[in-house]
Order: C-alpha cells, then structure tokens, then sequence
C-alpha cells in the first residue's frame, strides 16, 4: 500500500505536519510516521492556552517500538487539542491527516514554515531510504 503526503501540508523531515487554514494551524504526523511507529498507545500534548515553539518538542508520541519527541514546523499558542485522540491514539494511525490530527495553533508568522518541506520533499526524502 502506498502512503499518502497531501499536497497541501508542510512537512518536517522528523515526520510531523502542518495545514494552514489562514493564521491557523493543524499538527500532526505523517502517514510514514505512523507506518514507522507501528500501534500507537499514548500521546502526550501541551494543554490549551500553551505556548509552542518551533524547533521545541511539544510532546510525545509512544508506540509498542519506540517513543518518539513531537516537533512543530512553526510557533504558536494551541487553540485545541484533539482529545478523541489521546483516548484513543490508535485513531491516529486510521486517519493522520484527517481526524488523526493532534493540536491546532494560532499562528503569529506562517513564514516560519517556509522551510519546511513540500509533500514532493517529503516523499523523496522518506522513500529514498
């Protein structure tokens, strides 16, 4: 089965994205991550209200193989957190891009994505290796 990387999101190579809607942002991990990681069971989220930073872990994504930091591709404060999904973490891995997201954060510079990387990046980087 092929992965899907939706044309419309950034992408960081640490497998997290981002979909703007305006000043809005959505975060969440790849379809890749979620193949990588194998049955998702716990996931730890900044609180509403939160600042996040770009280049700063705001979580953490745990798997039965590996516990993996959570990086965001800009900065911002979490507006909502996709509850659904820290009682149920599996439904990360059902739908990623979709109601899989994790958290949605009003955005001060939406440039700061400017470097990350285009759904086409992203899937030569993840399927050269």
């Amino acid at each position: 089965m092929a992965l899907e990387y939706p044309e419309d999101l950034k992408y960081l190579d640490s497998h997290e994205y981002v979909r703007f809607d305006g000043d809005i942002a959505t975060l969440g991990i790849s379809a890749f991550a979620v193949d990588q990681l194998g049955d998702i069971v716990f996931l730890e989220l900044p609180d509403v209200g939160e600042l996040v930073t770009k280049g700063e872990t705001f979580g953490s994504v745990e798997s039965v193989k590996a516990v993996e930091d959570l990086y965001p591709a800009v900065s911002g404060t979490v507006i909502e957190r996709n509850e659904a999904v820290i009682e149920a973490p599996e439904q990360v891995a059902e739908d990623p891009y979709g109601e899989g997201w994790l958290l949605k954060l009003r955005v001060d510079d939406v440039s700061e994505a400017d470097d990350a990387l285009t759904a086409l990046e992203y899937r030569s980087l993840v399927e050269g290796h």
